[in-house]
């Protein structure tokens, strides 16, 4: 496998020679470039065609925002943002994901001089997002008014990881708000950014979308987005949320495998499973367990996936009923509710 070759745009210094010691250490990773803002980093993709890009979010002369747009309109490239957990940084990165941007690293989680903590991580992320194409698909703020329920499903639950904003934003607005069953997701996230995500979508939909808290009521016309650090399920023969730490020895948490497997549990066959875009194999133990409960299970399709990890690995083990794209997925769903 050839090198990935990276550009690095950060205009703090101490972050750049921070991530060239980072790319240094992994023999796949090859630093082509280095830019200390967004005018100066347009012309470098241009001339060196790098496979990925990381891109701070908060620059001056030109933000990420900005140089983003002009990347995804000029020379689309995956990019991976370095964000921060503060209110503008929040929506700077919802918005990121939102015009193209792939992934995303919180570099507020740890302070300058521990920013090697997230080696790991970034490394990961630029592999993950290497030779994908970056998508932009649009969304209809118009919710399907011809929806007619046939009232035999209760709870759909939905997973998803990278790409997984601009999905549920395509997914969720074409909902009616007289949907019969109630929505649960997992979207893998770093903590803080959680309920700013649902707090935006809730604003694009007909339907009710908040970040989950315990003791919250499963019911039509709700979505729960759990929160990140903590895994979302269903209270036995109950129709409420409980949030905890339990299993602590998850990839994830929230999970979207300990989700499912409590949806599996309490709704059996009056439930959808969906597994969306991402990175990894979350979720396909727990839509497993769904389908042998007789649940409805539908996975994201490649074209229209970010990254097709998650959806993959689901289909693979062949318990998927149907493999849709994210513009038709809504429909799918109340076809089958």
């Amino acid at each position: 496998m050839s090198e990935i070759r990276v550009l690095i745009v950060d205009d703090s210094p101490f972050i750049r020679k921070a991530l060239l010691r980072i790319f240094e250490s992994e023999p796949s990773i090859a630093v082509v470039g280095v830019a200390r803002n967004g005018k100066e980093a347009i012309g470098k993709v241009i001339e060196l065609e790098p496979d990925v890009i990381t891109l701070d979010i908060m620059m001056p002369e030109m933000d990420g925002i900005e140089t983003l747009k002009i990347i995804m309109e000029t020379k689309p490239t995956p990019v991976l943002m370095l964000s921060q957990y503060t209110h503008e940084g929040t929506e700077l990165t919802l918005n990121a994901l939102e015009f193209g941007a792939m992934d995303f690293v919180d570099k507020s989680t740890t302070g300058l001089m521990d920013f090697f903590g997230l080696a790991k991580e970034i490394i990961s992320k630029v592999k993950a997002i290497t030779g994908q194409r970056p998508l932009r698909i649009a969304s209809s703020s118009m919710a399907l008014q011809d929806y007619k329920g046939r009232g035999i499903i209760d709870a759909v639950a939905i997973g998803t990881s990278t790409g997984g904003p601009p999905a549920l934003q395509v997914l969720l607005p074409k909902f009616p708000k007289d949907i019969s069953f109630g929505v649960l997701i997992v979207q893998h996230m770093p903590q803080g950014f959680t309920g700013p995500l649902a707090k935006r979508l809730d604003t694009m939909c007909q339907i009710h979308i908040k970040e989950a808290e315990e003791g919250d009521k499963i019911e039509p016309g709700v979505a729960l987005i759990a929160p990140s650090g903590l895994h979302m399920k269903v209270r036995k023969n109950q129709k409420l949320i409980r949030l905890d730490m339990e299993p602590i020895n998850t990839a994830h948490r929230p999970s979207v495998d300990v989700l499912f497997q409590t949806v599996a549990d309490n709704y059996g066959n009056r439930s959808i499973g969906v597994i969306l875009t991402g990175m990894g194999s979350d979720g396909a133990k727990g839509i497993r367990l769904m389908k042998e409960q007789g649940a409805v299970t539908l996975a994201q399709d490649e074209e229209t996936s970010t990254i097709f990890g998650m959806p993959k690995v689901a289909i693979e083990s062949g318990v998927i009923d149907k493999v849709v794209p994210i513009t038709s997925m809504a429909e799918e769903i109340m076809k089958m509710a």
